[in-house]
């Protein structure tokens, strides 16, 4: 059986600490945590499960703070998790089976990181990412800002997974205030932390400067794969919200020279197209999204609902606009099974349920059977 360090940073999460302390507790060998600076009852609430609680001064640095809770693992692997992850029975049963059963050969293993969920609590997003390493590796972190160690040797794929639900909003500038002062203080950006860069001026809707970031890092011959795909999905929105659809729909074909079409960037070419009117190459896309299948072994980050939903209930809404009200209804069918609660749902079921009072009104049949013995063979 292995034994495992628990490495984390905190600041300021008296409200969450616990929440993950409790089960991990009965599964680390040892539990390390560093504070950065929290002004709340953090440190108490850490130091009912651990001596190992250390401080230090932030200044602006994931990498260094991570670094230094991972320099005091003592076990054969060290794990890393955020105060405001979340780890439930089922899967710190699986963590306490792979305990027992992980090879000593495995220098690496990945687990599923679920960050985006639905109004229902479903998963709509997520990833792998690297999360217990052997500590005779000497894995460092790198990064001050979306820190992430390059995983290397043999690396195994576990079911675990872990939710990451924040209570509340953390500081929505930090990142980018971040990046800022790299610049600022003249520090080159290495092809990750250019990709993120981007990324934060997007979300923070810098779009012309997005946008110039992306193609830069698109030229990069050493930027990852997975990171380029991204770079052409979020150059493509930047474009369209400057007003540049053709230009949008060109930095999403560039994708393909990394990769088979994915849900996610067939998605996005399919709300082009509807939204320009061009219907039968919007269901096209729709289409290719539903025949595709995601991979998350990659390091993508995966939306799930491109790969069911979302093109579901767009192909009901293009088919609709083609005047096929058959069609509409049976996708609107498919839809109704996977996410009757959407507001999106609900709103077509409402529309479908006039269309066919309507009807029923006109030719006497039920307002349910207008749609359905026309539509199973779609």
């Amino acid at each position: 059986m292995i034994t495992i360090s628990l490495c984390m940073i905190v600041k300021n999460e008296a409200a969450v600490l616990e929440r993950i302390l409790k089960p991990m507790s009965a599964i680390a060998d040892q539990i390390v945590i560093v504070d950065t600076g929290s002004a709340d009852e953090t440190k108490e609430i850490a130091r009912r499960y651990t001596d190992d609680v250390y401080e230090m001064d932030w200044r602006d640095d994931f990498s260094a703070a991570r670094n230094l809770a991972c320099s005091y693992a003592r076990m054969d692997y060290w794990m890393w998790l955020d105060a405001d992850d979340v780890i439930d029975e089922e899967n710190a049963a699986r963590l306490l089976d792979l305990k027992h059963s992980l090879p000593p050969s495995a220098d690496v293993v990945m687990m599923r990181y679920l960050t985006g969920f639905d109004q229902d609590g479903n998963c709509t997003f997520s990833y792998y990412r690297e999360r217990l390493l052997k500590t005779s590796r000497g894995f460092c972190w790198k990064g001050r800002v979306h820190e992430a160690v390059t995983p290397s040797g043999n690396i195994l794929y576990s079911p675990i997974e872990i939710r990451h639900q924040k209570l509340g909003p953390g500081d929505p500038d930090r990142n980018l205030r971040i990046y800022e002062t790299m610049l600022r203080e003249g520090e080159a950006l290495s092809p990750r932390e250019l990709f993120y860069y981007g990324r934060e001026l997007y979300f923070h809707k810098h779009f012309s400067e997005a946008a110039a970031v992306f193609s830069l890092f698109l030229e990069d011959p050493d930027g990852w794969r997975e990171n380029k795909i991204d770079a052409c999905l979020l150059l493509s929105r930047c474009h369209e919200q400057l007003g540049r659809r053709e230009t949008a729909m060109a930095d999403l074909t560039k994708s393909f020279v990394y990769s088979c079409p994915r849900g996610e960037v067939c998605c996005a070419l399919g709300e082009l197209m509807l939204g320009a009117g061009r219907l039968a190459e919007a269901v096209y896309w729709y289409e290719q999204a539903l025949s595709s299948a995601p991979d998350e072994t990659t390091g993508a980050f995966v939306q799930k609902d491109c790969y069911r939903f979302i093109p579901l209930i767009q192909l009901c809404v293009c088919w609709d606009r083609m005047g096929d009200k058959k069609k509409a209804f049976y996708y609107h069918r498919l839809s109704r099974a996977l996410k009757p609660q959407d507001p999106s749902v609900k709103a077509n079921e409402a529309y479908f349920s006039g269309l066919k009072a309507e009807d029923s009104a006109s030719a006497g049949a039920s307002a349910e059977s207008m749609f359905e013995d026309q539509t199973s063979h779609l």
